[in-house]
């Protein structure tokens, strides 16, 4: 047999790899590891280093054969990531430390569990993973970067770092499950009758406002439905920030054009005028809800068209989940379960190391607290289809 003889590279953007090789390890099944999305980023200008994301991605390769790949990114700051370590950050300048720059393998303003390491069938993916660890440590060792930091992983890959020495953290959001519903009335029907009548009575409320919802997949969004959604994203986005979000109106007209598969926009009309938008990705099995925006405000239409029309189309459409973003109890009382997310982290500082280490073990016990009081307050039925 002959041995594997594996090496690590890094590069500067997605340009200096081909569509054809990154997809054929990543696959083109999940939409945020697809070299479209991730090159759609840079095109747009929303990754660079003026933005503090500049692109270093990982190749791993068996002789001259790609084998693996994994986004990574030189970060000069910590937003766009959540998964939050202000804290840290402070706790290294108060020691005359540099935490920044740091290494990051995410999606960039993309907080959605799933692949991280795009891996080649046959491979072993323990021998893959401890040869790219060490190289990460070696490429912070020899750069003066503060460290590694794995955001939204699946649970296989966080264990294995964990065992490798990169300690996993863990966090609680939200995901709503299809239970083999046949409709949406059907999967009211495995909540108590309090929280029905809630839902319902919130779903009511956008036809009393005369909304009318219109739902486009792939090359039924236009241009003109991207100008208008990316309007609706970037008002949005300065009314709750003061800036005018990370993407424009070029990574949404490109992503449109490259994954138009996996692109769903739903927008909300009053009248004859669109006032609100969301756009999720989807794949095989998944809804993601990802972006949302409005014009003006209206009681519900938030929860309508990031939830319920998220539902109503994976019933539709036979999806199992529905991921609608990070954050936000409110998600519960309306079906969405908890449930963890991960992240690894390996600090170069060996003290600050041992005390990030220590800091993940006394938070665990709160997020268990944390999913266990969540899981209480679910509206369901205890004889219902939804645990």
């Amino acid at each position: 047999m002959r041995k594997t003889m594996l090496s690590v590279q890094f590069i500067d953007s997605m340009s200096d790899i081909s569509r054809q090789d990154w997809n054929e390890i990543a696959g083109t099944n999940f939409p945020f590891t697809r070299h479209e999305f991730l090159q759609a980023l840079e095109d747009s200008a929303a990754v660079t280093a003026r933005t503090g994301w500049q692109p270093h991605h990982a190749l791993i390769y068996d002789d001259q054969a790609l084998v693996a790949a994994l986004p990574l990114y030189l970060k000069s700051h910590s937003y766009g990531e959540y998964v939050f370590d202000f804290q840290w950050a402070n706790a290294y300048q108060q020691q005359r430390l540099d935490y920044y720059p740091k290494l990051v393998s995410s999606i960039p303003f993309t907080p959605v569990t799933g692949p991280r390491l795009c891996l080649k069938a046959g491979y072993d993916e323990q021998l893959i993973v401890q040869n790219l660890l060490k190289a990460i440590q070696q490429l912070a060792t020899e750069n003066s970067l503060s460290g590694w930091h794995l955001l939204f992983p699946n649970a296989a890959l966080s264990r294995q770092l964990l065992r490798l020495g990169a300690p996993r953290r863990r966090a609680v959001h939200f995901r709503w499950q299809n239970n083999n519903f046949h409709s949406f009335d059907d999967f009211l029907a495995t909540f108590s009758s309090r929280k029905r009548k809630n839902l319902r009575r919130e779903r009511q409320k956008i036809v009393e406002q005369d909304i009318s919802i219109e739902t486009l997949t792939g090359h039924q969004i236009t241009p003109a439905h991207w100008r208008q959604f990316a309007l609706f994203y970037r008002q949005t986005y300065a009314k709750k920030s003061g800036h005018a979000g990370y993407l424009d109106h070029a990574f949404f007209l490109q992503v449109g054009e490259t994954m138009s598969e996996h692109t769903v926009l739903m927008l909300a009309k009053c009248g004859d005028r669109y006032v609100a938008g969301a756009l999720s990705f989807q794949d095989a099995e998944h809804l993601y809800g990802r972006y949302w925006g409005c014009s003006e405000e209206f009681d519900s239409l938030h929860f309508e068209l990031c939830y319920y029309q998220g539902i109503d189309y994976c019933i539709t459409h036979g999806l199992k989940q529905f991921d609608p973003g990070v954050q936000g109890e409110h998600k519960i009382q309306r079906g969405f379960q908890p449930y963890y997310s991960y992240s690894n982290h390996w600090l170069k500082h060996p003290g600050f190391h041992d005390a990030i280490t220590r800091f993940i073990d006394q938070e665990d016990a709160h997020i268990d607290r944390y999913k266990a009081e969540a899981t209480a307050l679910l509206p369901f039925k205890s004889n219902s289809r939804s645990p």
